[in-house]
C-alpha cells in the first residue's frame, strides 16, 4: 500500500494554493453486516506497526506542515501563547507522613513537577517528570502512598500510551526498592497498609498493544518484596469484565471492588480486610446503575449511587447486610446532579446547577452545616481529604478566570486564597453568558458563550463551538490559556451542553445514546443555528471542534451539514462506528452507541451516521484539519486516518483537508507543555486562515 502524490488545489479567500497531497491507495475488504455489504478500502491504515501506514503517517504530516508553515501569523499566535502560558502553577497542598507535597510548574515546564517540604519548611524536588524522558513524552500517570507515608508507587506514561509501569519507591530516601510492575492499564494504585498495594490491568494482548483488543480486567495484589508474576488475582481471573477496579478504604479495614463491562453502570463488591481468607462479598449484582462506596465509619458504609435516584444520591447501609434493599438515604436526590467528597470529618456535596457549581456541607449525621460560599458563578472542585485534616483545598475557574486555589477551614467555613495565578490575561474585559435555545425537538439546551465585552454582533466574527455531548461527562466552565488567546484575537468561545452529557443526571445522559445518538448532532446543530442568528458569527466564520466523543460530534454534524460550518476540527475522534468496539477497549463504549452486531437496526443506524461511511462525493465539505497521536490507544488512529482518507479522496472544491499527527503521543493526557502549545497555535491558525483571515488584530 504505498503512498503516491497527486495535485490538489485548496483555496482561502485571500489566495488559491497549489500543493502536492498525498494520494492513499485502496483495498479491496468487504464486510458484510445482515445481508449489506460495506466498503473498508483504507483497512490497512488499521495496522499501525506497518512500515506502509508509517509512511502514509509521513507523507501526510509533510503536507501538512508545509502548509501551516505558511500561515503569515502564526508565528505570531505562538509567541503570545507561550507568553501568556508563562506562568507560574501550584497545585494544593497534600500530606503523607512527615511531608507536604504540591506540584508546581515554574510555566513552560512541560511536566509538572512534584515538591515536598519537611516539618522545618524546607523544600526538595520529590520527582521531575521532566527527567523521565529527552522529549518530555513520558508523563507521570499518577502516584499513591502507603499508609504512613514511607512508600510510594507511581505509574509513568510512554509516549501518551494508556499502558503504565508503576515504580516502588521508598519515600524518605527516594530510593527505587523493587522491580517495575509493568503491563498496567486503566488502574489506580491503592495501598494496603505498607506492605503491598492492589492495581488493575489486561493480559498482554495479541498484535499492536496499541490497537488490540482488550476486555478481560484483573485486580492483582502486588506484596512488596515479591515478583509481579507471583502477583495474585483478587478479581477477575473466572468473571470476565472489561473495566475492574480495587480500593482500600481510609481505615483499611476494607477493600473495594467495582465491576463493570462499559462506561455506565457497575457491579460492587466489598472485602473484610482485618479477617484472613474472608469472603468477597456482594453488594450490587448488575450493570442497571452506577454505585461506589465513598466512605465508611467503621461498618457503616456510604454509598453514592444513581439507583433510583438518575441524578444521584448517598445511601448508608450496614456492611453485615449491605444490598440495596437496605440501603437508607443520607442525602437525598435533588433536581440537580450530586457529586460527592470526604475530608475533615464532613462531606460535600457539589451540585451541578445549569453547568455550575453550588456546594453543601454536611457532618456525619446527614445534617447539613452550611452552602459554601464559592467566588464565583463557575466550576468548584476538591474538598477532599484525609479525616483528620484541619484544613482542605479546592479550586475555583470560569471561561475568564484562571483558576484559582483556596484552603477552606471545616469548622468556620472560611475560605482564604492559597495560590492565584499570575495570568497576563484582563479578565475583567471578558464576558460569559449562558443562553438556553432550542434544539429540532423542541429540547432546551444550554450554552455559555465568552467574548470580550463591546462584540459587535454583525455576523463576523471568528467563533469555535467546542462540545462533547457523551459518556454522562459535563463540560463545566473552565480557564483556558488557549481560549484566551483566541478571545484576544477578537474570537467567541461557545460551549452548549448537549444531550449524552451529565449536565442533568442520568435521563440526560441517555437522551444522547444508542438510538437516541442523533440527538446530539441535532443539539450541536442548533447551537450553530442560534449563535448564526443572534449574529455572534456566520457559516464563513464558524468552526466546530471536539475531541474523542467530541471528534465523533465533529465528523458526523460536518458530513450532515458542510453548509454549516467554515472549519472543522475533529481530534482523536471515534470515526469508524462500525469497527469501534474492535480495538483495544471500544467494545466498552457499547452503552453510549451500541454495535453494528446488536440488530440490523442498530446496524443501520451506526452506518446512517458514522463519520467514515458518510463522506461523499462531489459535497464540498468544510476546511478541515483533523487531529490525532500515533500512539492512541484509547481511540486508536486509524479511525482518523480512514476519515481523512476519505475526505481527500471526495471533497470538492477549494478547503484544505488536513490531518495533523502527533508522533510519540497518545489520546491527550501527560501532553507536552511543547506539544500542547504547538497544536494549539496550529488549530488556532488554521482556523483563522481559512476564514479569511491575513492579520491579528495585534498586527493590524
Amino acid at each position: 500500500m504505498a503512498v503516491s502524490s497527486t495535485l490538489a488545489t485548496f483555496g482561502q479567500d485571500q489566495k488559491a494554493t497549489t500543493m502536492k497531497y498525498p494520494q492513499t491507495t485502496k483495498g479491496t475488504t468487504v464486510d458484510v453486516y445482515f445481508d449489506t455489504k460495506v466498503a473498508d478500502p483504507y483497512r490497512w491504515l488499521e495496522d499501525d506497526k506497518s512500515a506502509e501506514t508509517g509512511a502514509w503517517v509521513k507523507a501526510q504530516n509533510e503536507v501538512t506542515y508545509d502548509y501551516l508553515s505558511k500561515i503569515p501569523f502564526r508565528d505570531a499566535l505562538k509567541s503570545r501563547m507561550e507568553k501568556l502560558w508563562n506562568y507560574e502553577k501550584i497545585g494544593a497542598p497534600f500530606k503523607e507522613g512527615e511531608f507536604t507535597y504540591y506540584y508546581k510548574n515554574n510555566g513552560l515546564q512541560n511536566q509538572s513537577v512534584l515538591y515536598r517540604k519537611d516539618a522545618k519548611g524546607n523544600e526538595t524536588i520529590f520527582l521531575d517528570p521532566n527527567t523521565f524522558s529527552k522529549d518530555g513524552t513520558t508523563s507521570l500517570g499518577g502516584l499513591d502512598f502507603s499508609k504512613d507515608g514511607s512508600k510510594v508507587a507511581y505509574a509513568i506514561s510512554e509516549g501518551g500510551s494508556d499502558w503504565r509501569k508503576v515504580i516502588i519507591m521508598d519515600a524518605i530516601s527516594q530510593k527505587i526498592i523493587e522491580d517495575t510492575i509493568v503491563d498496567v492499564k486503566f488502574s489506580g494504585v491503592s495501598w494496603k497498609g505498607n506492605e503491598g498495594f492492589y492495581y488493575s490491568s489486561y493480559d498482554k494482548p495479541k498484535g499492536s498493544e496499541l490497537s488490540a483488543k482488550t476486555d478481560q480486567h484483573k485486580l492483582y495484589f502486588h506484596k512488596l518484596g515479591t515478583a509481579q508474576k507471583t502477583d495474585k488475582v483478587i478479581f477477575g481471573a473466572d468473571k470476565k469484565r472489561r473495566y475492574v477496579g480495587g480500593s482500600v478504604t481510609e481505615d483499611d479495614d476494607y477493600l473495594v471492588i467495582t465491576a463493570a463491562n462499559s462506561t455506565y453502570g457497575n457491579e460492587l463488591y466489598i472485602k473484610d480486610l482485618t479477617k484472613a481468607n474472608s469472603p468477597i462479598v456482594t453488594i450490587v449484582d448488575n450493570f442497571k446503575s452506577s454505585n461506589a462506596i465513598i466512605e465508611n465509619e467503621g461498618t457503616k458504609l456510604f454509598i453514592d449511587t444513581d439507583w433510583n435516584a438518575p441524578n444521584k444520591r448517598i445511601v448508608t447501609v450496614d456492611v453485615n447486610n449491605p444490598k440495596p434493599a437496605n440501603w437508607k438515604n443520607f442525602i437525598a436526590e435533588t433536581e440537580n446532579v450530586l457529586t460527592t467528597s470526604t475530608g475533615a470529618g464532613y462531606f460535600f456535596a457539589n451540585y451541578m446547577q445549569d453547568a455550575v457549581s453550588v456546594v453543601k456541607q454536611y457532618d456525619y449525621s446527614g445534617k447539613l452545616i452550611r452552602q459554601i460560599e464559592l467566588p464565583g458563578v463557575g466550576t468548584a472542585e476538591g474538598f477532599g481529604g484525609k479525616k483528620k485534616e484541619n484544613i482542605l483545598y479546592y479550586s475555583f475557574t470560569n471561561y475568564i478566570t484562571p483558576g484559582s486555589t483556596y484552603s477552606f477551614d471545616a469548622k468556620t467555613g472560611i475560605s482564604s486564597i492559597y495560590q492565584r495565578p499570575k495570568v497576563d490575561f484582563k479578565s475583567e474585559q471578558y464576558e460569559s453568558k449562558q443562553v438556553f435555545y432550542t434544539s429540532k425537538d423542541g429540547t432546551k439546551i444550554p450554552m455559555i458563550i465568552t467574548h470580550k465585552k463591546g462584540l459587535k454582533l454583525d455576523g463576523k466574527n471568528p467563533t469555535i463551538l467546542y462540545a462533547y455531548g457523551g459518556f454522562n461527562i459535563s463540560l463545566t466552565p473552565s480557564f483556558s490559556i488557549a481560549n484566551a488567546v483566541w478571545m484576544e484575537n477578537g474570537g467567541v468561545y461557545a460551549v452548549p451542553n448537549l444531550r449524552g452529557g451529565g449536565e442533568y443526571g442520568k435521563k440526560w445522559h441517555d437522551a444522547g445514546t444508542k438510538m437516541q445518538k442523533q440527538n446530539v448532532f441535532d443539539d450541536f446543530i442548533a447551537a450553530a443555528e442560534y449563535l448564526i442568528a443572534q449574529k455572534y458569527t456566520s457559516s464563513q466564520y464558524l468552526a466546530i471542534r471536539g475531541g474523542s466523543n467530541g471528534g465523533l460530534l465533529v465528523g458526523a454534524t460536518m458530513t450532515q451539514r458542510p453548509d454549516l460550518m467554515k472549519v472543522a476540527l475533529p481530534a482523536v475522534g471515534v470515526m469508524d462506528m462500525l469497527r469501534y468496539h474492535t480495538f483495544t477497549a471500544g467494545a466498552g463504549w457499547a452503552y453510549d452507541y451500541g454495535t453494528a452486531q446488536d440488530s440490523k437496526e442498530m446496524f443501520n443506524y451506526l452506518k446512517g451516521y458514522s463519520p467514515v461511511h458518510n463522506v461523499k462525493k462531489d459535497i464540498q465539505y468544510p476546511a478541515t484539519m483533523v487531529t490525532t497521536g500515533d500512539h492512541d490507544d484509547r481511540v486508536v488512529p486509524a479511525h482518523s486516518f480512514k476519515f481523512a482518507a476519505e475526505l481527500q479522496d471526495k471533497q470538492a472544491g477549494t478547503n484544505p483537508v488536513l490531518i495533523r499527527i502527533d508522533i510519540n503521543a497518545g489520546h491527550g493526557a501527560g501532553k507536552s507543555v511543547a506539544a500542547t502549545i504547538q497544536e494549539n497555535v496550529d488549530i488556532q491558525a488554521f482556523t483563522l486562515y481559512n476564514m479569511g483571515i491575513q492579520k491579528l488584530p495585534e498586527s493590524k
